[in-house]
């Protein structure tokens, strides 16, 4: 098992080295910062697994380099732990207001910062491991933040309900009333223009959120969900993941990453649209597909062709044809009912743009 890796941000340097001392001989990899701008540095080039910050420093302060860490995608749920001379009640509720884990004050107690640290590691790690792609891994990331009386109501009753092939979940410009979980089969969102022809944005796969970008906003649906075959959605109430996403700084950092994928998934989109062949669009599409099928031990996808050339861009015919080339090329299989088997993955990554 690889050491953890803890960044050590402080000013004194007696201080600091007595740290890092503490941490290696606790086994711990440490790196250090001399000050608040050089920390957030080293925190964004190399994220450590527990940020150590002293808060009164030249440049920048702790309190800045938490709010400055907490935003970026790359560190916002890496544990904080706040070590400082200054013990007043309104600095330790502005450290945690800012998302700040724990707040240990100088001069301090070996045992008691060894023991501040193994907590917020260990718990770290609980979250990550249950936080799997399934419904009980949501259960069990919910169950890890039941101490918190609003997220209680979250665990309990949640609705699951399924939806058809083609049925739609929500409409474009509806207001959500719902955070989606989808537990099994498979969901797109998609846009339709005026001539009523679709564009896939995304296809969500199980154990993924869906609807949560409206929530936050309080606006309505920017476009429409629906099953792309059989699929089993859990329906979180709206208030239950406004008061999850509020009271838990796992749950805000671990959103904040989603929002970024989102965020490069939609750009690398546009930009294959603008400048990629149909036929490699066709092949990346279909190297996705086959992903998700093999990420749930199948072989085969299933999906209409209307709905594969909504993800790729283009008209059916053109992915109909396409098709019919990687199958005569050995690229692909097609079987009875319309189902598509990949063949070889290879010449479909090397598809010239």
């Amino acid at each position: 098992m690889s050491k953890k890796r803890i960044l050590v941000i402080e000013d004194n340097p007696e201080v600091r080295e007595n740290l890092v001392e503490i941490l290696e001989l606790s086994n711990y990899e440490v790196d250090s910062a001399a000050d608040g701008r050089e920390g957030v540095e080293k925190a964004l080039t190399n994220p450590p697994d527990l940020i150590l910050c002293d808060v009164m420093m030249p440049n920048l302060d702790g309190f800045g380099v938490l709010h400055i860490l907490s935003k970026k995608p790359q560190t916002a749920d890496i544990p904080f732990i706040f070590l400082t001379a200054k013990t007043e009640r309104s600095d330790i509720r502005k450290g945690m207001t800012l998302g700040a884990d724990d707040y240990i004050t100088k001069p301090f107690d070996d045992v008691e910062l060894l023991n501040a640290i193994e907590t917020r590691l260990q718990k770290a790690e609980r979250l990550k491991k249950s936080f799997d792609k399934t419904a009980k891994g949501l259960q069990a990331f919910i169950d890890e933040a039941r101490g918190y009386e609003a997220l209680k109501a979250l665990s309990r009753d949640r609705e699951v309900k399924e939806f058809r092939r083609k049925e739609i979940i929500y409409h474009e410009g509806d207001y959500p009333r719902y955070l989606y979980f989808l537990e099994s089969g498979k969901v797109k969102l998609f846009k339709t223009n005026e001539d009523g022809k679709e564009l896939i944005f995304r296809v969500i796969k199980p154990g993924e959120f869906f609807g949560f970008l409206a929530l936050i906003k309080d606006d309505n649906y920017p476009q429409s969900a629906a099953a792309i075959e059989l699929s089993r959605v859990r329906l979180i109430p709206r208030d239950d993941f406004l008061k999850l996403l509020h009271a838990n700084k796992d749950v805000s950092a671990r959103l904040v990453k989603m929002l970024a994928d989102n965020v490069a998934e939609k750009e690398e989109q546009l930009l294959q649209l603008a400048y990629n062949s149909i036929r490699r669009r066709v092949a990346d599409a279909l190297l996705d597909l086959d992903t998700q099928v093999r990420e749930q031990g199948g072989d085969t996808i299933v999906i209409l062709r209307e709905d594969l050339a909504n993800i790729v861009g283009t008209a059916k015919e053109s992915v109909i044809r396409t098709l019919t080339e990687f199958k005569n090329d050995g690229y692909i299989k097609i079987v009875d009912g319309g189902g598509i088997i990949v063949l070889n993955r290879q010449k479909l990554a090397s598809m010239p743009f």
